[in-house]
């Protein structure tokens, strides 16, 4: 199995080029994740790898197979999960599943099991005979996956697939994807939500105006850290911001305020690892030491406007001016 390879990949409609010249690869046993803003281009290679849409220039393979050339071979070969659903409204959930395993030339039997163990996986048993257009919409996302898992795909391409979700069915649609690479399969997955999606990818793809960008070489990797210490709040900010501007021997105007937290910016994990060794030394009890942005949102902030992510990394809402020194006790020690 060779997964997913995209190679000097270009898609236009008219005169919008929605995707430039994009390279890209997809392994197999892994979850790799499609990360960029709004129209960015991430639908639009989606549906060039489901075989909806043809490129203009480049080539696609989905396990070996182009599906330019062979879309039906590609089909057999993948799961494909858009965005929004797009089912037949007057078809139960089961009545979906067993429609689509059907059209994959599935027997009706085994098509009938299929939608039993589908619905049951996706959590969706309790409304197997409810029909589509009442579902909810993370209800209709869940089965959307399982209409896509239906042939036992070994390719998965999921469009937003935790819109919608409540937070329960989103700790159980990471738990499937995983298993999903457990079991050998390439897993391409777009989405906005870039915190949940740090916790479920082993890769990540960055699409920036229709191009894959490399995050790597020549990225900071600078950001802001919450510091909170033990008992903090927002009477405490104050004394809290010098006591770790103090130890770190940093400015107090470099220092943002953040949820009862200190933010300060470190320019990479080791420093970030050197400043929590030198609080901890300096005898500061540290609640919360943890970086006020996931790396996928850091990334993409930097990559879509390296300026505006710099100024978050040194600080996230600073005060316009630094703060008071907090009050000293009757031994001269500041008060906490």
């Amino acid at each position: 199995m060779t997964g997913i390879i995209v190679d000097s990949v270009s898609r236009s409609f008219g005169s919008v080029q929605a995707v430039r010249s994009a390279t890209l690869r997809a392994e197999p046993g892994r979850v790799t994740g499609l990360v960029g803003p709004n129209g960015a281009g991430k639908t639009t290679l989606l549906l060039m790898l489901a075989s909806l849409l043809a490129p203009d220039a480049g080539t696609i393979r989905i396990a070996g197979v182009d599906p330019s050339e062979d879309a039906l071979a590609a089909r057999r070969l993948l799961g494909w999960m858009p965005d929004a659903l797009g089912a037949w409204p007057s078809l139960t959930a089961r009545e979906t599943i067993t429609t689509t395993a059907r059209l994959y030339g599935i027997p009706v039997p085994d098509a009938a099991a299929r939608a039993a163990q589908l619905l049951e996986l996706v959590g969706l048993r309790d409304l197997a005979d409810s029909p589509a257009k009442v579902l909810s919409r993370g209800q209709k996302q869940k089965l959307g996956l399982a209409r896509a898992l239906v042939h036992d795909p070994q390719v998965l391409l999921l469009d937003e697939p935790a819109s919608g979700l409540d937070p329960e069915a989103r700790i159980q649609l990471r738990t499937l994807l995983r298993s999903f690479a457990a079991e050998g399969r390439t897993v391409l997955i777009s989405s906005h939500i870039l915190s949940e999606l740090e916790e479920v990818v082993d890769d990540a793809v960055f699409l920036v105006a229709g191009s894959v960008v490399d995050a790597a070489p020549g990225q900071s990797t600078g950001r802001a850290w919450r510091v909170r210490l033990l008992g903090a709040d927002a009477a405490r900010q104050n004394a809290d911001s010098w006591q770790v501007a103090q130890t770190l021997g940093l400015p107090i105007e470099s220092l943002g305020a953040d949820r009862g937290g200190v933010l300060v910016g470190f320019d990479s994990e080791e420093a970030a690892a050197l400043g929590l060794r030198s609080l901890v030394q300096a005898g500061l009890q540290i609640s919360e030491f943890a970086p006020a942005q996931s790396a996928l949102e850091h990334t993409f902030l930097t990559l879509n406007d390296p300026a505006a992510a710099a100024a978050r990394s040194a600080a996230q809402a600073p005060p316009t001016a630094p703060p008071s020194p907090p009050a000293a006790t009757d031994n001269g020690e500041a008060g906490a």
